[in-house]
């Protein structure tokens, strides 16, 4: 039969009865996923990742398939299941390939808000070309008949016993599967335990550093903190003003003078980022670089030396600026 005019399409899109039950339950779900992960006390509960699984491995690729193959007659039940998964393996990295180019990078919001939109799309795609062909030739999730349609899925009537016994393999493999991906994922093994620590430019890129710059003006940076350590960690950020000069002989620098900018605390929870602008305004010209140190429970005294100071930092880095009047 011949496919419909655009505006049959668009009318038969517009009846709430027309809209499918299949991207229904992965709408709902997406939606309890997000509430999962952003309410309070949700988000603290093993729910969190029952619900965050299928949205990584399952539902990328059932709504790019539902996309492709608006049909029932192209690919049978099984093919969409693997298919899938298959192609939620490719998707989601691909996501985050793409998120790393951009200045969000791979954070959990931009990871959560990327999946939320690559799915609504894909599902407004597959609305759109289900409701653009005969209701008899949709794609469509018999829900009432899940239970036989898996039986005759998996055992046919006229199925060997070999072939029983491969479908057995089979379910056995996909629940084991899900088992053990939601115990790693909810129980991970401690890794190895370490923090980053990073000073961005103006947009969010690693350059475009304020480097020259005229004393008494208000310059900034973008400080990020990555908590890796397994527990939740206060630290400590110092920025320290340094009068010093590269003794290329001894292979180091030689600190003439230093003061103390500023230092606060930082509470980071484990396994999140911190990244917050960080303005700082330098009236003397006499310091060339600017000493991000950060300490993690082992801060020393305020008034300690320069040279004391970044021995017992946790992470350090520098800018080497130039103050001018």
């Amino acid at each position: 039969m011949p496919e419909k005019d655009i505006y049959e399409t668009l009318a038969s899109m517009a009846d709430p009865k027309n809209f499918p039950k299949d991207l229904a339950v992965i709408l709902i779900w997406v939606a309890l996923t997000v509430a999962m992960i952003y309410v309070p006390v949700l988000n603290e509960t093993f729910l969190r990742v029952i619900f965050a699984v299928p949205v990584i491995l399952f539902i990328p690729g059932y709504v790019l398939i539902a996309a492709l193959f608006p049909e029932k007659k192209s690919i049978d039940g099984i093919e969409r299941f693997a298919l899938s998964v298959g192609l939620s393996i490719v998707v989601v990295p691909l996501i985050g390939l793409v998120l790393n180019y951009t200045p969000f990078g791979i954070r959990l919001d931009p990871i959560v808000t990327s999946l939320v939109i690559f799915i609504l799309a894909m599902m407004i795609i597959t609305v759109y070309r289900r409701a653009s062909i005969p209701e008899e030739e949709r794609f469509a999730v018999p829900f009432e008949q899940v239970k036989p349609t898996l039986k005759t899925e998996f055992f046919p009537k006229d199925s060997s016993k070999l072939d029983k016994a491969l479908s057995w393999i089979l379910i056995a493999a996909i629940v084991v599967a899900a088992v053990t991906t939601v115990y790693v994922i909810a129980f991970p093994k401690d890794g190895e335990k370490f923090t980053e620590f990073y000073i961005l430019g103006a947009d969010k890129m690693a350059d475009d550093y304020p480097e020259k710059f005229f004393a008494g003006t208000e310059q900034f940076v973008w400080l990020g903190i990555g908590n890796h350590e397994y527990r939740n960690v206060t630290y400590t950020v110092e920025t320290l003003l340094l009068n010093a000069e590269w003794d290329s002989a001894a292979n180091s620098s030689v600190i003439h003078s230093s003061k103390v900018l500023d230092r606060f605390s930082v509470d980071v929870a484990d396994n999140s980022t911190y990244l917050e602008m960080y303005n700082f305004t330098i009236y003397d010209t006499g310091y060339n670089r600017l000493e991000f140190l950060l300490y993690n429970e082992t801060v020393p005294d305020i008034g300690a030396s320069a040279e004391d100071k970044m021995a017992a930092a946790y992470r350090d880095l520098h800018l080497w600026i130039k103050v001018i009047t």
